[in-house]
């Protein structure tokens, strides 16, 4: 889990489903190649599961596997200490 994307990835899918189109928007300082290597290591993780479409164009989408869906309240918990801190910094 670890690195600069793998948590942010997983917050922007959240409940959600995503394409690979709306998490590059999501994401905009993370690149194309970026994106697919921690994507592709999400998938492997059982993190995130895949599901492709064959269609013209093709059409991927990406949710939360169970094992994903545990991770949220721990983004939860960072965000909350984060901006406790921040909060905190901001009154010394």
């Amino acid at each position: 889990m670890g690195g600069k994307w793998k948590l942010q990835i997983i917050n922007q899918v959240g409940h959600d489903v995503r394409r690979y189109g709306e998490l590059k928007r999501l994401l905009p300082d993370i690149s194309e190649k970026m994106l697919i290597q921690e994507l592709k290591s999400l998938v492997d993780a059982e993190i995130l599961s895949k599901k492709s479409y064959h269609e013209i164009p093709p059409r991927v989408e990406y949710f939360l596997t169970g094992k994903g869906k545990k991770v949220l309240p721990m983004i939860e918990a960072i965000k909350a200490f984060g901006l406790e801190m921040q909060d905190l910094n901001g009154r010394a």
